[in-house]
């Protein structure tokens, strides 16, 4: 049996915390890897190790007057794979001024590569530590307002369902109020365990995971974090732009360097040449319109920018070893 080390998960809790959400992300991510096995008689194995850390570890008063106690003191916690900042439920600035001391430990693991993510006016926190500066972020549609004049610097999208931007440091990722904590939560699950098992919570937890506005983030299992700026806004450029058709030898030239060099930069940077990149793009596209279960496979290849329907039936097949029929039949959400 295959083992798998836990991705280590860290909740932030703190005084005034929605308690639903808190509760609600222990259970989503400690139960990936179990609640699916256990249905059908399989071999447990948890793929995360989640903690709830406080300041000085004491117990949190969630804003319905639940207790919880916290599993760690965040002082303590030097390193993880993903922080989250739940949903502020008492009042925002009260939260933030009661809980100013956490500021430099969310400063400090935004520094170790950890990604970090933020549901709905959790993303106050990131913003007040200046995480979020120069950055695309989302919150609740009611707060929108309120953030973005205590955040004139944040590059704020309110109606997007689920943000994503990314430095040489990691990856933040922001989730809109209400139900598109699961759409974060499903997303962070396939980043780190792949497509199948974040289809299976999905399942076994009864979510409704259709994304609103999926082009702004289909490229989060894609993006690696890097420093090169240049290759950053290429990948803007193919993210924005993958229905149309995209030559490398255009791209370079508006890069203002040789495809070569764009080809060895692009390599050096994620791991694959920029053909292979606006491939992958239109194939993790192609898959979100096919889980979404109501488009036609002869719609397909055009929406995501093939003329060619043979040759993008015979790409997805060879990325996906299914056809796309076959992979819309297993994964759409319609079934679910």
């Amino acid at each position: 049996m295959p083992y798998f080390k836990p991705f280590k998960v860290i909740i932030l809790g703190f005084d005034g915390v929605l308690g639903s959400v808190l509760a609600g992300a222990l259970d989503l991510f400690s139960f990936t890897g179990v609640s699916w096995q256990r249905f059908l008689d399989e071999d447990v194995e948890p793929r995360f190790k989640v903690q709830i850390a406080s300041l000085g570890g004491g117990a949190i008063r969630c804003s319905n007057r639940l207790m919880v106690h916290a599993h760690c003191d965040i002082q303590d916690v030097t390193e993880c794979d993903l922080l989250l900042v739940p949903t502020i439920g008492d009042s925002i600035d009260k939260v933030l001024k009661q809980n100013s001391e956490l500021l430099p430990h969310l400063k400090r693991l935004a520094n170790t590569n950890a990604d970090i993510a933020s549901n709905c006016s959790g993303a106050f926190f990131l913003a007040e530590a200046g995480l979020l500066d120069h950055k695309v972020a989302t919150t609740h549609w009611g707060y929108a307002n309120k953030f973005k004049t205590d955040f004139p610097l944040v590059d704020l999208q309110e109606n997007q369902f689920v943000t994503h931007s990314s430095n040489e440091s990691g990856n933040i990722f922001c989730a809109a109020g209400g139900s598109a904590f699961y759409d974060l939560g499903l997303l962070l699950i396939e980043r780190y365990c792949g497509r199948e098992i974040s289809t299976q919570v999905a399942r076994t937890q009864i979510i409704d995971s259709k994304r609103g506005n999926q082009n702004s983030y289909t490229n989060v299992t894609l993006h690696k974090p890097h420093s090169d700026q240049l290759v950053k806004q290429v990948q803007e450029f193919i993210e924005q732009n993958f229905q149309q058709p995209i030559q490398v030898s255009s791209l370079a030239a508006m890069a203002n360097i040789t495809p070569r060099t764009l080809n060895r930069r692009f390599q050096s940077c994620v791991s694959m040449r920029p053909i292979e990149y606006i491939q992958a793009v239109r194939i993790e596209q192609a898959k979100r319109l096919l889980e979404s279960g109501d488009v036609t496979i002869k719609s397909l290849a055009d929406q995501v920018g093939y003329e060619d329907i043979s040759s993008f039936t015979r790409l997805f097949k060879r990325t996906t070893e299914l056809t796309p029929k076959e992979y819309q039949d297993k994964f759409s959400r319609l079934a679910i």
